[in-house]
């Protein structure tokens, strides 16, 4: 009968904890993923990011190359002769822009505006990658603390059993000492796993400010055609920004001409009448190789460096995708190998426990099945939190969030 209710226990694990994710509540990790974003110092560092981002697409629509500036400007000779001679000019000075520039720097910042967007999803993305892995570190934690809490309470009764059969004369007092070890032995793996869990659970706290979802499961994305990958989409945004800025470049091989409108009021002195002017100047900077080759060689070398990027980004995700789809499957088939091998030393554990209350049974062959027993139990429930790790890294090696 044990054995029957055994082997319907590692049944039932098997179908909740291999089941598909539909079943699970979709929002939990969801959740999570919202709560650490909010405390997450990423997070004001993207949205610092698109600040910047915006207020240089503001910038580039401007009427004026670089900011207009006021010239003053007062001369006379009262050090000299003292006739009273002055002239005093006031200009505004204009910066304009060169033919093409604009535009240019407003795809320039088009191109940032939309970096900054797709950075805030990629830094969503990795952070949702460590919820994951903590949420079923969780998982894994809280099944060997179950365990070994079931396991201190059977040697406990085990002891408890002992100890009356050796005072009853039925057995020897070394059985007794071995079964006390043994209890004395799992009460410490009961502790160890308490601390393990207390560390999982501090870090999931730090990071989100709330308690551990019961249920981390999540559909899994393997059967979808998801959207391009953040991360390359971030990569592909980066190589356009570089490109609009060396566009930016090759239309800014000097600076802004100046156009200066000015007044200019002279008062000739001895009594001469006074007079008022208006001009107007143009200032054209020359272009230079001592002022370009440098800025040039900078935006080649970022261009290509955005390329290469982009390319081994590309080659990344594909690896980590297939990667991730083996471990999947590879993890699929080690639980099914660990559950059958847990069920049968769960069953023959039953059976020498059986004897063993006959008085037919060896003790140290019954600690020794016991032990086997958990210990393989216990690498059932590692496999299925790693097979719910294993779901939710395809998905994130997709690119899909909780």
């Amino acid at each position: 009968m044990n054995t029957l209710r055994l082997s319907l226990l590692y049944g039932l694990l098997q179908v909740l904890l291999t089941a598909p994710a539909q079943a699970a509540p979709p929002s939990a990790l969801a959740g999570a993923l919202d709560a650490a974003w909010q405390r997450a110092v990423v997070a004001r560092e993207v949205t610092g990011q698109a600040r910047v981002a915006s207020a240089n697409l503001a910038a580039s629509g401007s009427l004026w190359a670089a900011p207009p500036s006021i010239e003053l400007s007062q001369r006379e000779n009262r050090l000299l002769r003292d006739t009273g001679q002055r002239e005093t000019e006031v200009g505004l000075v204009w910066p304009v822009w060169l033919p093409g520039q604009r535009d240019a720097r407003r795809n320039s910042a088009l191109a940032e505006v939309a970096l900054a967007d797709v950075s805030a999803q990629v830094a969503r993305l990795r952070l949702a990658g460590e919820l994951r892995d903590l949420a079923w570190l969780g998982v894994a934690r809280r099944a060997e603390v179950e365990l070994a809490r079931t396991h201190v309470a059977r040697l406990d009764a085990l002891s408890a059993d002992v100890d009356r059969r050796v005072q009853a004369g039925e057995l020897a007092r070394t059985d007794a000492l071995a079964a006390q070890a043994d209890a004395v032995s799992a009460g410490t793996s009961l502790r160890e796993a308490l601390q393990a869990l207390a560390a999982a659970e501090s870090r999931w706290t730090l990071l989100t400010g709330m308690p551990w979802p019961h249920s981390p499961d999540e559909s899994p994305g393997s059967g979808i055609e998801p959207d391009p990958h953040p991360e390359l989409v971030q990569a592909q945004s980066a190589l356009e920004l570089v490109s609009r800025r060396l566009e930016s470049v090759n239309l800014t091989r000097r600076d802004a001409p100046e156009v200066t409108l000015c007044y200019r009021h002279d008062e000739p002195g001895s009594g001469l009448t006074s007079a008022d002017s208006i001009g107007v100047k143009l200032r054209i900077p020359l272009d230079t190789d001592d002022r370009n080759l440098a800025r040039d060689a900078a935006a080649v070398a970022d261009l290509e460096r955005a390329r290469i990027h982009l390319e081994r980004t590309r080659d990344r995700i594909t690896a980590e995708q297939a990667l991730a789809e083996h471990v999947l499957r590879t993890t699929e088939a080690t639980l099914a190998e660990e559950t059958t091998r847990a069920a049968l030393l769960a069953e023959r554990a039953a059976l020498l426990d059986k004897a063993f209350r006959a008085g037919e049974g060896d003790l140290p062959e019954l600690l020794r099945v016991r032990s086997a027993a958990t210990r393989a139990q216990l690498d059932v429930a590692r496999q299925q939190a790693a097979l719910g790790l294993a779901r939710a890294r395809v998905n994130q090696s997709l690119g899909l969030l909780p």
